[in-house]
């Protein structure tokens, strides 16, 4: 045979190998298994897992199942997605406890993304600021303007120590220049509850809890705190128009695979994600939850979770918050 033949062929067969070995020939393949979804936390994150796991079934097409591990703050969750191998077959749907919890305790000072590598946001769920009907406000100014003139006289009510329901009243606080009163409950609907009842004057809501008791004037709600208004409720400021742009809270869904899992499947992962997300019925879902959709990038899912990691981070600090 020809030496030169064998040399061509020779050449041909390694071009194949690397063709096959290519990003590109891997996101082609994958998934050739069933992938699974670990949920760290349960309510709104469990519907939303529930529903992309759904939708990637189809559109991966192989089984995307739940792998429900709450407990811990997230952190059986997060744990268990740590040390998971980065090849595409097991994601997490990580929410605001996969950045704050690390904040919480002096010994930790982990990079919550030091284990993860962020595919897509996938969309939040904006908090409102409410109080009871007997405080005598109408909005947010005159919520502040109140504070201020009464050091202490005013009450929030939140759930545990570093709940968001709790890191959201330090937030108002720090913003407002104002020293409001914390009253802590064993979770953000018994917090909810104590502000109907006046137990406390203000409380600081997922706009899905509260939506109801502000339609039948059970409670008064003065701002959503996000970037644009809520659908839920018609009419309600946002705290930038209030004048405190910097007052923002939402629970949040981001899609993250293990560190180390191969950027051809980041990519068509979160190309699937974002078509899935932008879709007519996920949007009527997200609506159900009093919430937005919030599509990225992977690099902007990134950089979403790193500003949210430094915002809290100050907060935390200010406030002196430690877990329990």
């Amino acid at each position: 045979m020809n030496p030169r033949h064998i040399t061509t062929g020779r050449a041909l067969f390694f071009f194949a190998v690397l063709v096959t070995l290519s990003p590109t020939a891997t996101a082609q393949t994958y998934p050739t298994k069933a992938v699974r979804i670990i949920l760290p936390y349960l309510g709104s994150t469990e519907f939303v897992g529930r529903w992309i796991a759904t939708k990637l079934s189809a559109a991966l097409g192989q089984q995307v199942i739940v792998d429900p591990h709450p407990g811990a703050g997230g952190k059986i969750g997060h744990d268990l997605h740590a040390k998971s191998a980065p090849d595409g077959y097991t994601l997490m749907l990580a929410a605001p406890p996969l950045v704050i919890n690390p904040l919480l305790t002096d010994k930790s000072g982990r990079d919550p993304l030091r284990d993860i590598t962020p595919i897509a946001v996938l969309g939040t769920i904006p908090y409102v600021l409410a109080v009871h009907p007997s405080v005598p406000v109408k909005n947010l100014g005159e919520l502040v303007k109140l504070a201020r003139g009464n050091p202490g006289k005013l009450s929030y009510g939140s759930g545990a120590p570093g709940s968001p329901s709790h890191l959201a009243g330090e937030l108002l606080k720090s913003q407002s220049q104002a020293n409001i009163l914390l009253v802590p409950y064993k979770g953000a609907t018994f917090a909810l509850v104590g502000a109907m009842s006046g137990e406390v004057d203000i409380v600081i809501s997922a706009a899905s809890a509260v939506v109801n008791y502000v339609n039948d004037k059970r409670m008064r709600a003065l701002a959503v705190l996000n970037t644009k208004p809520v659908d839920s409720l018609p009419g309600l400021p946002t705290a930038a128009e209030a004048g405190m742009p910097q007052l923002l809270v939402n629970n949040w869904f981001v899609l993250a695979a293990p560190k180390g899992t191969p950027p051809a499947i980041i990519e068509r992962l979160n190309t699937e994600a974002t078509k899935i997300m932008q879709a007519t019925d996920t949007r009527r879902q997200m609506t159900t939850l009093g919430g937005d959709i919030m599509v990225s990038s992977p690099d902007q899912a990134t950089a979403f979770l790193r500003d949210e990691y430094m915002r809290w981070g100050r907060v935390i600090r200010e406030a002196n918050i430690k877990a329990d």
